[in-house]
């Protein structure tokens, strides 16, 4: 195609049937035997894997209270839920923060603010490592004095 021709398509002036040469006519949908496509049974899935091992961790930003359901459903899993609550209004916000702290304490977890509307919901047996260079050991990598 030229490129007087690309620019008219790039403007919709012309249709652009340049793509049409790559296409096999003779490609069928589906297999010709009926069979599906099947996953080697060795493969798992990456969700399967952090389900069985319990890694999984939840976000949700939520527009409005009603979506307050979809942090307690998880939480109640037993899956750190991090709420990200950048894009509600304010009053809605602090009514997910109160629903969540409620349920952190029905449940014995807790919440930690991550940022600024921002918030993290451990369950009972998650244990929150904390960052803060105090808390490095001083027998190792970085020990400078």
């Amino acid at each position: 195609m030229g490129s007087v021709r690309k620019a008219s398509a790039w403007l919709g002036l012309v249709d652009d049937n340049d793509d049409e040469r790559y296409y096999d006519d003779d490609y069928t949908e589906g297999t010709e035997d009926g069979d599906a496509w099947v996953t080697d049974p060795r493969v798992k899935v990456a969700t399967d894997t952090a389900e069985d091992r319990g890694r999984r961790i939840g976000t949700v930003t939520p527009d409005s209270f009603r979506d307050a359901r979809a942090i307690g459903e998880l939480f109640r899993e037993g899956v750190p839920v991090i709420m990200n609550l950048t894009a509600m209004e304010a009053s809605d916000a602090k009514r997910v923060v109160d629903f969540a702290a409620g349920l952190v304490f029905g449940l014995r977890g807790s919440i930690d603010r991550v940022s600024t509307r921002v918030f993290l919901l451990s369950p009972a047996d998650t244990e929150i490592i904390n960052g803060d260079p105090a808390v490095h050991r001083s027998d190792g990598f970085f020990n400078q004095s």
